[in-house]
């Protein structure tokens, strides 16, 4: 009969959970059931709607198995005549809170402070290890005989430097059209000398908040020298170290101060790092970066030739069902094409033959025919480049900076 009436009451308390009398009624017969912790939960919201409920504190202590929780002090304190006596009150029973706590099990530390002393996790910025040597890079044989006596034939050779004097300060840029591997070449510089690459880009160093891109342009070489030997890419330089004169951000000039700082300051010890840079715009670099003992060794890198074509198109066909392709012929109607126009030539000519394949329901080989069709749609992508380059040429290089590009600019017309 108990349960069956607990039973209605709680049904009705969730019907009206607001009447508290009906509350207190459904607690009062479950301590008397035995049922004490399910009790508390229902005085416990009594008590939150009225603190003061003479009724719920002595329900509460009698489910806490205790003596009636104190309530607030009144106005008439008994007389002495009335109190109890003492010996004869029996005493109340106390909460173990120790025996509470082992039963929890083990302690919870407090939110968002774990307090342990174990590695974080790793950095930001971590350097990678470099798989490509200049071999896999296809063509570009000037380029890379550049790259060996500029920079590679020194840094081999300690002895011979030691000898005449060759200094490893300073770093190297590499300008030219988008799209023809000055990233690809960074690395496989890296491989050569066996040692980590660090790839920085503007989304590595740009923040919003004022103070914080100079931090990360610190951390950066931080990262490279705890890496030492490391190849620290400078990627979109312009982006990076723009000439202060044309920032109207006190950011972006302070962020190229301590660019410029890291690059050979007082307490910069970069012994071992190998600062290289790639940009398409270099007429747009800060003049201070390109001094004497920062990066004042400049490598053009031109779209590749046709014999570096031909090597881009047959590494790009290698893993494709392909039959009776003329490289050779491709190579010599790609004239002006960077090394990602190469790439995107073979997408194409792949995505003809998937599509005819899916339409006839027979996969064929790609051929040249879907050749002759991507090439019939694709331009080259590096005549906005040339237009710039070549007006900085003609009119901007009083100091011979660009005498290579002038060059190579007239053997194209």
């Amino acid at each position: 009969m108990d349960e069956r009436l607990i039973e209605s009451l709680a049904a009705a308390v969730r019907a009206a959970p607001d009447d508290l009398t009906l509350r207190l009624h459904l607690a009062g017969l479950l301590v008397d059931a035995g049922r004490g912790p399910d009790a508390i939960a229902h005085v416990a919201t009594v008590l939150a709607a009225d603190p003061e409920s003479v009724e719920a504190r002595e329900l509460m202590g009698r489910a806490m198995g205790s003596a009636p929780v104190a309530g607030p002090p009144t106005a008439e304190a008994p007389s002495p005549a009335e109190q109890p006596d003492p010996a004869e009150a029996p005493s109340p029973t106390t909460f173990d809170w120790h025996a509470a706590e082992s039963d929890l099990g083990e302690t919870v530390g407090p939110m968002f402070v774990d307090g342990s002393t174990e590695d974080p996790g790793p950095a930001a910025y971590d350097a990678e290890t470099a798989g490509v040597r200049l071999a896999d890079v296809g063509g570009l044989t000037e380029v890379k005989k550049r790259l060996e006596a500029s920079f590679l034939a020194p840094l081999r050779n300690p002895e011979l430097r030691a000898l005449y004097g060759k200094s490893l300060r300073g770093g190297l840029l590499l300008y030219g059209p988008p799209g023809c591997g000055k990233t690809f070449l960074a690395k496989a510089v890296a491989g050569e000398l066996g040692a980590s690459f660090l790839h920085v880009s503007l989304a590595d160093v740009l923040d919003m908040y004022i103070g914080q891109s100079e931090r990360n342009v610190k951390e950066l070489f931080e990262v490279a020298r705890s890496s030492a030997p490391c190849v620290l890419f400078l990627d979109e330089l312009d982006a990076i170290g723009g000439k202060r004169s044309l920032n109207r951000s006190s950011g972006a000039r302070t962020t190229v101060n301590q660019l410029l700082t890291e690059l050979d300051g007082v307490g910069s010890d970069n012994e071992g790092v190998f600062v290289l840079a790639a940009t398409n715009h270099p007429w747009d670099v800060d003049p201070a970066l390109r001094r004497p003992g920062r990066l004042d060794r400049t490598l053009l890198v031109l779209p590749p030739d046709r014999e570096a074509r031909e090597a881009i198109l047959r590494t790009h066909l290698r893993d494709r069902p392909v039959e009776r392709i003329d490289t050779r012929r491709l190579a010599k109607a790609t004239d002006g094409f960077s090394g990602a126009d190469l790439a995107h030539l073979c997408e194409s000519a792949s995505e003809n033959a998937l599509m005819e394949s899916v339409g006839s329901g027979q996969v064929r080989m790609i051929g040249m025919a879907d050749f002759d069709q991507a090439l019939s749609e694709i331009r080259p992508s590096i005549g906005p480049w040339m237009e710039t380059a070549r007006n900085v040429a003609l009119y901007a290089n009083a100091s011979g900076e660009y005498d290579d590009l002038a060059t190579w600019l007239r053997k194209k017309r």
